[in-house]
């Protein structure tokens, strides 16, 4: 379903600005749009994948001030998706500066994995330093932020992924826990004895969010903000989880699965302009799983729907 066409050079509108796109960032919301077609916010195909990108600005529109031509930026998330491109125009808002220095390839991860990660610690969870939590997924994109954004947030962290990524998760601070063959419920439980206070679930659907809630402790928060579990099992799992996080806010058991705030509705650039600084300063240092040229773009969807793989795929234009 992924080709490669040639278009003309897009223009800058008023308040854009064209990019010379360096590198896009692969995620599975970009999966979910293109195996699709049914989701609210899909554009008519055929359209452009992408909603992150580091690039360099080409052409300057009208309206705009304060930005240099050939600055390099980073733009997402981007409602309209257009990252898989070599040029693209985006609202000159969006942008912030990506510092020198910076592998362009690892600041595209920082742009929504780690802006993700960062909002659902400290807006969603409110995690407090030396509580304890449990990442779904830790090895994936976002998991491998949470982990890293909370160790610097001194937490107590505890991660499911496959048993070849436990050497990661470990090295990032968190205790293993492989979801292939243990009961991570159980698991929780002989590790902390009566659950812990936070857990991130990026995968959705009922059983596991039910599962997930389990591993709380009384007055502890579940966080749920993805649906990586329609790769296996459709769009279904959507209204299923939905529902699934509604019952669980209403039992009174003293536990909590709050709402995941919109990406779109926070202040997206100054929370990202100070990931980028951490990068900068190697704070931290987001996991590529491989650097896939922008026209092998169908591979770069099989790398991730392949499962297993540990951070994020990227893809580099030959810019």
């Amino acid at each position: 379903m992924l080709q490669v066409r040639e278009e003309d050079l897009p223009k800058p509108g008023d308040g854009e600005v064209r990019l010379t796109v360096l590198t896009a960032g692969v995620s599975g919301y970009d999966l979910m749009h293109r195996r699709s077609g049914r989701l609210p916010g899909t554009p008519k195909v055929p359209f452009t994948l992408g909603i992150d990108v580091v690039g360099t600005i080409d052409e300057i529109g009208p309206g705009v001030s304060g930005l240099e031509l050939g600055a390099r930026v980073a733009a997402g998330p981007l409602e309209d998706f257009g990252g898989y491109s070599e040029f693209m125009c985006v609202s000159a808002d969006l942008l912030v500066p990506v510092p020198d220095g910076v592998d362009s390839a690892e600041a595209v991860c920082v742009v929504v994995d780690y802006l993700t990660a960062d909002v659902m610690l400290h807006q969603a969870a409110k995690v407090r330093n030396g509580e304890s939590v449990l990442v779904q997924g830790a090895a994936g994109g976002v998991g491998t932020a949470l982990l890293e954004l909370g160790r610097l947030a001194d937490l107590d962290m505890y991660g499911t992924a496959s048993q070849h990524n436990h050497e990661l998760v470990s090295a990032l601070g968190a205790t293993p826990i492989d979801y292939q063959t243990d009961d991570f419920v159980a698991r929780i439980r002989e590790l902390t004895g009566e659950g812990v206070d936070v857990v991130f679930d990026p995968i959705g659907g009922a059983r596991q969010l039910w599962r997930s809630y389990q591993a709380l402790r009384k007055g502890g928060r579940l966080v749920w903000f993805g649906v990586a579990a329609t790769a296996k099992y459709g769009l279904r799992v959507i209204p299923a989880s939905l529902a699934t996080r509604l019952f669980l806010a209403l039992i009174p058991d003293g536990k909590r699965a709050p709402m995941s705030p919109d990406l779109g509705k926070v202040d997206q650039r100054e929370r990202l302009a100070a990931l980028l600084d951490l990068l900068k300063a190697g704070e931290i240092k987001p996991v590529v799983t491989e650097r896939v040229p922008l026209a092998e773009a169908a591979r770069a969807h099989e790398i991730v729907e392949s499962g297993g793989h540990a951070g994020k795929v990227v893809l580099i234009t030959s810019t």
